[in-house]
């Protein structure tokens, strides 16, 4: 275990520990996370995270086709709400993924459009995008059928007993 700073507001006497993770040897790991330095895997998995979130996906996708400001945005990406999409597109930017010019305009005009290394990214969003329409009711119904059987499993077993999950979590 190893100690971490804490809040001011928890007494010095409250010992307050978490575990290290261990690091196994890149060269030891299978497929792409073996050509991941090790001193790089935090920021790696960053971007993975970034790139990857549903979010940033569908405003790369969207960007594809050229410059577009805020509100043709909102109304382009279905469910988007106004906050999540000011924080992904400061957070692409930040990023270099996307551009934002300010125009000094009355009224002002913002307009966002991919970057050389936001483009970069077109065809595997848009494979992305295209699997997932493709297969979307093939992964319901396997969702649909390990529901049902997790229902059938908790319907089957006898009412008072602990199962393997609850008696992991109540400790």
């Amino acid at each position: 275990m190893k100690a971490v700073s804490v809040p001011a507001s928890v007494p010095a006497s409250v010992p307050v520990s978490v575990p290290v993770s261990v690091q196994k040897d890149p060269a030891a790991l299978p497929g792409p996370c073996a050509r991941i330095p090790v001193e790089d895997a935090d920021f790696v998995r960053q971007i993975m995270d970034r790139v990857g979130d549903k979010w940033s996906l569908m405003v790369i996708a969207t960007l594809q086709d050229g410059v577009m400001r805020y509100t043709e945005l909102l109304h382009a990406i279905p469910g988007i709400s106004q906050r999540m999409l000011s924080r992904t597109l400061a957070q692409l930017h930040q990023d270099g993924l996307i551009t934002r010019t300010a125009h000094a305009e009355v009224p002002p005009r913002v307009e966002y459009a991919l970057a050389p290394l936001g483009a970069s990214l077109k065809d595997i969003v848009a494979s992305l995008i295209e699997w997932a329409i493709t297969h979307h009711d093939e992964i319901r119904r396997h969702r649909a059928a390990v529901e049902t059987a997790d229902a059938r499993r908790r319907a089957d077993q006898p009412r008072g007993s602990i199962t393997a999950k609850a008696a992991t979590t109540a400790f």
